[in-house]
């Protein structure tokens, strides 16, 4: 691994001394110069020359700044360039990130960590597979060409040669992105705090510093669907039946069908889902179907809680399909829209008037199945726990319980899904926390997660300064005064 750095060293000298060479035989008074960063982007940089060169010392005195393609640092196997820290402070741009107060340094520290990562990755046997990525990438493929309008703008934009190398670039980036996680995930895997330290960690605290904690509230929900009957679920059944025929009897092309009737996101690209397994979180009726069908098979008509389907098995991979669905949902009538909005209307007035209490009253009629068994108590998704930070929850939800005092109740209000399906529903607050410092007692779940922060934190630190010792790195000397976080440099201490 040391020679063949080396290697890459000596191969970087020669590109320079042959870039002399062929100025000092130039008879133009300016040309570009092109710098290809380690993402293929290429950079243009203006070369001057006063005058007609007519030796060595007139060919390289006035000229704009110049400077070849620079190794900043390798790691292991990894080179990381000059221009990849441009790209950081690019990305951080492009995102509305605020890159005054971040020094080239930390940028670079930054790279070299994410490398170290990916190189004891490999070491350490990591593995992640083409076929768990290429999904997110034909994803994220999919959006650019959204955002763009065509396969060609986008190989355009990115500067690629074809769809096919943007891919296989992509597929190379996400790979190690993940690897990274992997192998950060297995470093602080075993990290756990007790009691104990956890109570050192907070009480080590000066009371003076320690964190301010958001108001929070802690909310419960009622819902109530309009009735879906029969007869519409019926009319769903033989729309797709029809589709099938179509598609089964007459050769219809079942991405066109998708593309004109399906009601969710994926009609755009002709019904066809990311590659799953049997152990991915799809309804349970939806793969039992989609693992039933040989290559080819279109399904009968089937009903999961999303609504109503059929689908087509385009490949059977080992342990993965890939699918592309059709999803219809009942028409409900304005019958029993009204029939619902005076179920909820009922509902709400005798929790008012202390006819029932709201706990009751979910477990009774709300039909959420994932609240109603706990009194509509809804369960912060972020961190599973039942608490809701006011400056971070969702906007909607939060727009609805702002200013509700403990124990009110809100109004009735309609919430729609992504799937499209309408709702009555209504909320209340069953505690709310205001905003205090941090109490030990009342916070200390919170405190916990602090305090196992800080220990994964001390202990990827320790990990890094170890693999630091044991591995290959080299920091170019414009970079040998930073001051890292981590012993990049591989100074006595």
């Amino acid at each position: 691994m040391l020679l063949k750095t080396k290697n890459l060293k000596f191969t970087h000298l020669n590109k320079i001394a042959i870039a002399i060479i062929l100025l000092t035989q130039s008879i133009v008074f300016a040309q570009e110069v092109i710098q290809v960063d380690s993402t293929g982007v290429a950079k243009e940089t203006e070369l001057i020359l006063d005058k007609k060169p007519t030796n060595l010392k007139d060919t390289i005195v006035p000229f704009k700044r110049f400077k070849a393609e620079g190794v900043a640092a390798v790691v292991g196997e990894y080179v990381i360039l000059d221009s990849d820290i441009d790209k950081s402070y690019l990305e951080f741009e492009q995102t509305g990130v605020s890159t005054a107060d971040i020094s080239r340094c930390q940028l670079l520290g930054k790279l070299m960590e994410d490398k170290l990562y990916i190189h004891q990755a490999r070491v350490d046997s990591i593995l992640v597979s083409d076929t768990e990525i290429n999904p997110q990438v034909d994803q994220l493929v999919e959006y650019m060409v959204g955002q763009l309008g065509s396969e060609e703008k986008v190989v355009e934009y990115y500067r690629k040669d074809n769809i096919t190398e943007l891919k296989n670039d992509l597929l190379k980036a996400k790979k190690d992105i993940e690897l990274a996680n992997r192998m950060q995930a297995k470093v602080v895997e075993n990290a756990e705090v007790t009691p104990e330290e956890v109570r050192q960690f907070f009480y080590n605290i000066p009371e003076d510093e320690r964190p301010v904690f958001s108001a929070e509230v802690e909310i419960a929900q009622i819902v109530i669907e309009p009735e879906v009957t029969k007869e519409a679920k019926q009319a769903v059944i033989d729309r797709l039946n029809e589709f099938r025929a179509d598609i089964v009897e007459n050769g219809a092309s079942f991405a066109t069908k998708a593309v004109l009737y399906s009601k969710d996101g994926a009609a755009a690209t002709g019904g066809l889902l990311p590659s799953f397994r049997r152990g991915d979180p799809y309804a349970k009726e939806f793969k039992d179907v989609a693992f039933s069908l040989l290559e080819g098979e279109v399904s009968e008509p089937f009903e999961t809680d999303f609504g109503f389907h059929i689908l087509k098995v385009d490949k059977i991979k080992g342990q993965e399909v890939d699918v592309r669905h059709i999803i219809l949902f009942p028409e409900l009538s304005q019958a029993t829209i009204d029939k619902a909005k005076e179920k909820v209307d009922k509902i709400r007035e005798n929790i008012i008037n202390d006819s029932i209490s709201f706990g009751d009253a979910a477990r009774l009629y709300s039909d959420q199945k994932e609240t109603r068994n706990n009194g509509g108590q809804l369960v912060n998704p972020s961190n599973q726990d039942t608490r809701f930070d006011l400056t971070k929850m969702d906007p909607t939800l939060g727009a609805q319980v702002y200013n509700l005092q403990e124990g009110e109740v809100s109004k009735v209000f309609v919430d729609q899904d992504r799937t499209g399906k309408k709702t009555f529903k209504f909320l209340t607050v069953t505690n709310r926390y205001d905003e205090h410092p941090a109490d030990f007692i009342k916070d200390y779940e919170k405190i916990k997660e602090l305090a196992l922060r800080q220990k994964q934190i001390n202990t990827i630190e320790k990990w890094q300064n170890k693999k630091i010792k044991d591995t290959y790195i080299s920091v170019d000397k414009d970079y040998k005064d930073c001051e890292f976080a981590s012993n990049w440099t591989k100074k006595l201490k």
